[in-house]
């Protein structure tokens, strides 16, 4: 409705944030998160803040778009003041395909990150790709520019697949970039998964999982196929084209997934991330889940400094837009209560192998924890040992663990 404000408080108009935010900045770690909103197309399963050139509109480019990243980093350093990071300790480029924009782009925001806050020495540095987006010499200029992680967007092996999520690579595709991405010389390289998509076979997810095996990357990330609303997809399912995922099958492929890759020498990190070493795994990601703080950049990008949320506005012209007039491009953010960021620890390092000490749980969440235990949820020994960590059943109800461990 006309002049609803937007869920959140309003942001001041120089980003400033409470002092109490930025006495702590860094004590878990920190990351720089960069959204580069472009897409060649738009894929039907796709709800994530993304333009092409048709839906893009007047007011930004991605010709431009560096120089509109490096003006909120500059505002950045000004709003962390004398209390910057003592260094970055991981940098995602994400989007929306980030290589869409010349290698040479990418490489000016690395170094602009660099140089107003100091790239830890053995700092993680990804950037996702779609694997049409790459070529062996932007993948050659990306490691030159400090690039040491890609993670590239595969989905499935199958070409029925591909067309259901409308993506537009070929099926052998993704697994020749990872291919290139290693010759390039990257130390880490993820393909990413999606099942349980309409019309899949168990036949398809598993010529997948052994493309991902043949190809060596050293972390795979696979995501049941969720159906959001506003996508093609959607839509299809809406008038009948096609079927709803069922969780059944999704089930069987997760558990699927476990066996092929834990045969491959991959152990699971995460619900739906597994890596062949402690090395591989994405500490950006592990950030996230435990707590860290981070500055995210571009449009629609969320931060969290301190226990203060915030997040950009949508639309790239509306971003460039505030900052060329010098003011913050983000939209609002949320100050979390101490119970808030309870809710949130637990709910993440919960999905986390490590799991989370069980005296950090209260009375009602520890009762819950003994039934999710009872159940077979979670773990026995970890249990005895103080800890609560799931079980691969466990892994497949995590939800429900959740709910128990947060009554």
């Amino acid at each position: 409705m006309p002049g609803v404000l937007p869920e959140g408080e309003p942001v001041p108009r120089d980003g400033s944030l409470p002092a109490t935010a930025r006495r702590t900045v860094g004590a878990r770690g920190f990351g720089v998160y960069v959204h580069v909103p472009f897409c060649a197309s738009r894929c039907g399963y796709c709800d994530f803040n993304t333009y092409t050139a048709a839906e893009l509109g007047g007011g930004a480019s991605r010709e431009t778009y560096a120089d509109s990243v490096l003006a909120e980093l500059a505002l950045a350093a000004r709003v962390l003041g004398d209390s910057p990071p003592q260094r970055v300790d991981t940098v995602f480029v994400g989007g929306g395909t980030p290589t869409l924009l010349p290698a040479d782009d990418l490489a000016r925001i690395l170094d602009g990150i660099d140089r107003v806050w100091g790239l830890a020495a053995d700092a993680e540095v990804t950037t996702e790709a779609n694997p049409e987006s790459v070529t062996p010499e932007s993948l050659k200029t990306l490691r030159a520019a400090g690039y040491t992680r890609i993670s590239l967007g595969m989905q499935s092996a199958a070409p029925g697949v591909l067309a259901v999520l409308d993506r537009r690579h070929s099926a052998g595709r993704a697994t020749a970039a990872a291919l290139e991405a290693r010759d390039a010389g990257f130390e880490h390289v993820n393909l990413d998964l999606i099942y349980g998509t309409p019309g899949e076979t168990a036949e398809d997810f598993a010529a997948s999982l052994a493309q991902v095996v043949d190809a060596g990357v050293d972390h795979v990330s696979a995501y049941a196929l969720i159906v959001e609303d506003g996508t093609r997809l959607a839509a299809r399912m809406r008038r009948g084209e096609l079927p709803y995922p069922s969780d059944d099958v999704a089930a069987d492929r997760y558990l699927a997934a476990e066996a092929a890759l834990g045969a491959a020498g991959f152990s699971w990190y995460e619900v739906s991330n597994w890596a062949r070493s402690a090395a591989a795994r994405c500490r950006h990601n592990l950030l996230y889940w435990t707590g860290a703080d981070w500055w995210g950049l571009g449009p629609g990008a969320h931060s969290h400094v301190g226990g203060v949320r915030w997040w950009n506005v949508k639309h790239p012209s509306a971003y460039a837009a505030r900052l060329a007039e010098g003011a913050s491009p983000a939209l609002a953010r949320e100050v979390l209560s101490p119970d808030e960021q309870h809710m949130e620890d637990v709910m993440l390092r919960v999905r986390l192998a490590s799991g989370l000490p069980l005296d950090v749980l209260d009375e009602p969440g520890r009762a819950g924890a003994e039934r999710a235990r009872d159940a077979g949820l979670l773990d026995a020994e970890d249990y005895a040992r103080g800890r609560v960590a799931l079980t691969l059943r466990g892994r497949l109800l995590a939800d429900a663990v959740v709910r128990d461990l947060l009554p």
